[in-house]
C-alpha cells in the first residue's frame, strides 16, 4: 500500500487535557474519528463529556455549527493507551511536558500502534531528536506543534526529527490542512520557531516593564495595536521589506549601540543591504519583487488593514475588573 496517497481518518489522543481537548476538537469538527485516554478510565470519560459540553457551548455561541458540535458524541474513550492506538492512523501525544513522563508514554505508542500508523509528540519545548529515541519504528515518528486553543488557532508547527520518513510529514501536512490549519514545517530546535519568537518579545517586554518605560497593560496595548495590528498578515521579513531593510539597519544600529548584543544587526541584512536590495523599494529584499508586483502588494495590504480596522471597531475592547488599573499601580505606573 501506498501511505503517501492515504488519507489519516482515525486518531488516538493520549493525555486530553487543554491541549488534548483543543486538538481533538479540530479533528471532531472536520469528520475525523478519535478515541481518548488518559491518566485513568475517570479521566478520559470526564475529558469526553467536557468535549461535548464544550462543543455544545460554542454551538449555542455561533461559533460552530450544530452537526460539527453533535460529533463530539462519537469521540470513543479507552482504558488503556494500547487500547486507543490499536486502530488509530495518527496516535498524538499530548501529556505534559515532562521527559520522563513522555519517555514512557511514547514507548507504550510504539509498541502498541499498528506497524502503520504515525506516532506525534505535541510538546512545545522538549527536542524532537531527543524524543524520537523513545521510539522504535523512527522513521513514523515527529512533533507536531499546536497552540492553545488548538481548536481556534490555525499554526501548528510540524517538526520531523532527523530519521522522519518524508511521505509521514507529507500525510501529517495533509491532514492539517484538511482540517482547516495553516501547517509550517520547520527543522528541530529548543522552541522550535513560534516559541523562540515569542520568548524573545516577552523577555523584552519584561525588561520594558523593569526599567519602568511601560507598565504590562501598556506594552500589550503597543503590541496589539502598533505592530500586531500588521501580524495577522504579515510576518517579520515582509514587513521588513515594506518598511526597508535600509531603514531597519540604520534602527537596529541605534538599538545596538544602546542595548548591546541582542540587537547587533543580522549579517544577512547588511549584506543585503550593501547590494542594494532594501525590499519592495528595489524590488529585492526577503523577497523579489517587480513593479507591479509591489503596487500590488501595497494596495493589498491597505485592504486588509482597513478591514481589520473596522473589525476591530465593532469588537469591544475586553476589560476585567479593575484589571489594568490594578496593573498599573502595581508597576509604578500613574
Amino acid at each position: 500500500m501506498n501511505h503517501r496517497t492515504v488519507a489519516l481518518q482515525r486518531a488516538a489522543i493520549i493525555g486530553v487535557g487543554r491541549m488534548g481537548l483543543g486538538i481533538a476538537q479540530s479533528l471532531v469538527m472536520s469528520g475525523i474519528e478519535v478515541a481518548f485516554t488518559d491518566a485513568t478510565p475517570e479521566l478520559s470519560r470526564a475529558s469526553r463529556e467536557q468535549l461535548i459540553e464544550r462543543m455544545r457551548a460554542h454551538a449555542a455561541a455561533g461559533l460552530v455549527d450544530e452537526a460539527a458540535a453533535a460529533r463530539a458524541a462519537d469521540v470513543t474513550t479507552a482504558d488503556s493507551i494500547p487500547e486507543a492506538a490499536a486502530d488509530a492512523d495518527l496516535v498524538i501525544e499530548a501529556v505534559t511536558e515532562d521527559i520522563d513522563i513522555k519517555r514512557s508514554v511514547l514507548r507504550a505508542c510504539d509498541d502498541s500502534a499498528r506497524p502503520d500508523a504515525i506516532i506525534a509528540s505535541n510538546t512545545s519545548s522538549l527536542a524532537i531528536n531527543d524524543l524520537v529515541e523513545f521510539v522504535d519504528r523512527t522513521e513514523r515518528f515527529l512533533g507536531v506543534h499546536w497552540f492553545n486553543p488548538a481548536e481556534w488557532t490555525p499554526g501548528v508547527e510540524v517538526i520531523p526529527s532527523r530519521y522522519t520518513a518524508p511521505e509521514v510529514v507529507e500525510r501529517v501536512v495533509e491532514l492539517l490542512h484538511r482540517i482547516g490549519k495553516r501547517p509550517s514545517t520547520v527543522l528541530p530546535s529548543v522552541g522550535f520557531v513560534a516559541n523562540r519568537l515569542q520568548m524573545a518579545l516577552f523577555c523584552e517586554a519584561a525588561r520594558c516593564v523593569a526599567e519602568g518605560l511601560a507598565s504590562p497593560a501598556q506594552i500589550d496595548e503597543v503590541v496589539r495595536s502598533c505592530f500586531g495590528f500588521r501580524l495577522p498578515f504579515f510576518g517579520p521579513f515582509q514587513i521588513a521589506d515594506m518598511a526597508g531593510l535600509d531603514v531597519y539597519e540604520a534602527v537596529l544600529r541605534q538599538h545596538e549601540q544602546a542595548f548591546g548584543e541582542r540587537f547587533k544587526v543580522p549579517r544577512m541584512v547588511q549584506d543585503m543591504v550593501a547590494a542594494g536590495n532594501h525590499g519592495t523599494a528595489s524590488g529585492s529584499g526577503f523577497y523579489e519583487y517587480g513593479d507591479a508586483a509591489v503596487a500590488d502588494l501595497l494596495v493589498e495590504r491597505d485592504r486588509r488593514y482597513a478591514a481589520l480596522s473596522r473589525l476591530l471597531s465593532e469588537v469591544p475592547p475586553l476589560e476585567f475588573d479593575g484589571g489594568a488599573v490594578a496593573l498599573d499601580a502595581r508597576f509604578g505606573q500613574s
